[in-house]
């Protein structure tokens, strides 16, 4: 049986080098590339895979980019199989690609013949995970964060204005101030949204 790929992914040379790779496998065919989400549905409906090559970045959990294309894979090819690549796992990530009915995970860094395994793998019906994403799962990484200081980056993820987290908190509106500061500092952040996002990418939120 042959294998039918839909490869997934934005940088035009990976995307090649991954189609080049498992086309050179005699049990795989590359039905379809393309470099964005938003083409995945037209893909998967007018190829009908047996598995999905799709690139996760990690901000992605922060987005319902994700989980449409995941979700509308299957409604377009039911039969097909998604394997959810990164460069980096956390936890909101995987639970929002598993969420979607993503059935394996692998990291980019990892060997070429792991992903061949996996794409083969999924084929045969099983569900995979490589040792990096598990991790992630199992030991996501340690919070900068002092338990104050995510109460209040809780709050400013809510959208909950400065005054209303104060009052919430029961802390002084100056102390709130201090905390979102320390919270930018740490995270290395310009603004509240962006200290928002390294959170939730990084699983501390």
């Amino acid at each position: 049986m042959v294998i039918r790929v839909v490869v997934v992914e934005e940088m035009g040379l990976l995307r090649g080098a991954l189609c080049a790779a498992l086309s050179h496998e005699k049990d795989m065919e590359i039905v379809a590339a393309v470099a964005d989400v938003g083409e995945v549905p037209a893909a998967v409906r007018r190829n009908q895979p047996d598995v999905v090559v799709l690139d996760v970045v990690p901000d992605s959990a922060e987005s319902p980019g994700l989980v449409r294309a995941i979700e509308e894979i299957g409604v377009q090819a039911p039969k097909a199989a998604v394997l959810a690549m990164s460069y980096r796992w956390n936890p909101a990530v995987l639970e929002a690609a598993v969420s979607a009915g993503a059935r394996g995970f692998i990291g980019k860094d990892g060997p070429l013949e792991e992903l061949i395994r996996m794409v083969r793998l999924l084929a045969a019906g099983e569900r995979v995970i490589d040792p990096t994403a598990a991790v992630a799962v199992l030991r996501p990484p340690k919070s900068p964060f002092t338990p104050r200081e995510l109460d209040v980056l809780r709050a400013a993820a809510e959208g909950l204005p400065l005054k209303e987290t104060a009052r919430r908190l029961y802390l002084a509106h100056g102390t709130v101030r201090n905390h979102l500061s320390a919270i930018l500092r740490k995270t290395g952040s310009r603004n509240r949204v962006e200290a928002i996002r390294r959170a939730q990418r990084e699983g501390w939120l």
